[in-house]
């Protein structure tokens, strides 16, 4: 019996190392995108000291085990996961969304979007079909379901883009009702 609670705690320990590990993987290379580079350093010096104690724990024995191989394999994926989710809920950082409204929306969207406290910028672009402006709004991680909202109401068939700002200076951005 002994025995047997030996082997489940092992194979907990290396699932729950590499969730753990994985996750702060996800989070180490975020900060790095995010220019937050010893906020990196230091998530991947944690990382790192868990994904040894885990790997130890694989290597103990052999590898004639094949749970330790599939609780490492599972503890990574978990961690993928779990990391993507973490990730989502701090929402760090800034989006710039490109918006290709229909001629005769412009002013609304860029009306709804300014109301919302977006800062947008509208630029004259030439398309296959011709003239065509682009407002470009940048957003913060974090209010892109919103933006996303008043595009949706609008013009439900509207194209745009979203895409990583890597850097920014200055702007415009909604400030929280009640501040």
């Amino acid at each position: 019996m002994e025995v047997w609670l030996s082997v489940i705690f092992s194979y907990l320990f290396i699932f729950c190392a590499r969730v753990i590990d994985m996750s702060l993987d996800v989070m180490r290379i975020l900060m790095l995108m995010r220019d937050r580079r010893f906020m990196a350093a230091s998530i991947g010096f944690v990382e790192v000291s868990v994904f040894i104690l885990a790997l130890n724990e694989v290597l103990k024995g052999g590898l004639d085990d094949p749970g330790k191989i599939v609780a490492y394999a599972g503890g990574f994926a978990t961690g993928n996961y779990i990391g993507s989710l973490i990730e989502e809920r701090l929402a760090m950082g800034y989006l710039s969304v490109q918006i290709f409204p229909p001629c005769e929306l412009v002013d609304q969207f860029i009306s709804e979007m300014r109301d919302e406290g977006f800062g947008v910028t509208s630029v004259q672009g030439c398309g296959r079909d011709g003239e065509r402006t682009i407002l470009f709004v940048l957003i913060k991680r974090k209010d892109l379901n919103r933006a996303l909202n008043i595009i949706n109401q609008i013009c439900p068939d509207a194209f745009f883009n979203v895409s990583d700002a890597k850097r920014i200076h200055g702007g415009i951005f909604p400030v929280k009702k009640g501040k």
